[in-house]
Formats: C-alpha cells, structure tokens, sequence
C-alpha cells in the first residue's frame, strides 16, 4: 500500500499539481503544523494542524485542522479556521487575496495564480501564529 497523502493527490486527476503547489505554499507558510488526511463527509481534506474542537452541536470534543485544502469540483477550498478579535482571518483579509471568493473560513480559487500568494501565504502563517499564542477563538472551548 502506498503513501495516503500521495494517493489523495493522484486521485485528484487534472488539479493534482495546482494542490501540490498550494500544499507547498501552507507546509512553508506554517511548517510546525502537521498533515494528514482527514474525514469530511463521504470524502477526504488534507488538514494541518489538527485540533481538538466541538462545534455548538456537537455533544463531544473532536479533532479538526487549523488549515485544510479540498478540490471542489471547480475550484480549490482552503479552509483557515482563525477568528482573531471576533473576527474570521480569511473573511477579513478577502479583498487583499486577489481572485478568491471567501467565506468566514474558507477561501475559494482556481489557480494559485488568480490569488495574491503572498497573502494566502500570510492568512496561514498568521493563523498559525494566534493558534500557538492563544488568540484563536476558534478552537476555545
């Protein structure tokens, strides 16, 4: 049995070397984070940093990742699940992103190169640092 992770990507067909890139952009962004593959619905994301998290609904603690990439159907999803001051990073930093659409956590793109990689690279490196510093209200309990 091969490599899991490598597996993900070569089952992602036409968009597997625009996740690499993006995978390479958040591993060098936020390099203290680890990566595995988790669980979401019928299918896989690559999460890094994994955290113990319990949604409102939620009777029991889980694990979710700070940073996780999906391939949608027509686009990549990088989720950054970072509220800072009661607000979500990558809602706030959306105009500076370039080319993305963006939700509370999750960026929406076609190509790395519609986006200001840049600042996609800095909302995950400043994610990472308010997990570590304790200001991510996300993830607080």
């Amino acid at each position: 049995m091969g490599d899991p992770i490598e597996e993900w990507f070569a089952a992602a067909g036409p968009r597997e070397a625009e996740l690499r890139r993006v995978d390479a952009l958040v591993r060098e962004a936020a390099s203290g984070l680890d990566r595995q593959l988790v669980p979401v619905g019928a299918g896989q994301v690559l999460g890094y940093g994994l955290m113990p998290y319990r949604p409102r609904s939620a009777r029991e603690t889980t694990q979710w990742p700070l940073v996780s990439l999906a391939a949608q159907k027509r686009h990549l999803s990088l989720y950054v699940c970072a509220v800072v001051d009661g607000t979500y990073l990558p809602e706030a930093r959306a105009e500076r992103l370039g080319r993305a659409s963006c939700g509370k956590s999750c960026v929406r793109f076609t190509s790395l190169d519609r986006v200001d990689a840049g600042e996609l690279a800095a909302l995950v490196r400043d994610a990472a640092a308010a997990t570590a510093d304790g200001t991510n209200a996300y993830f607080a309990t």
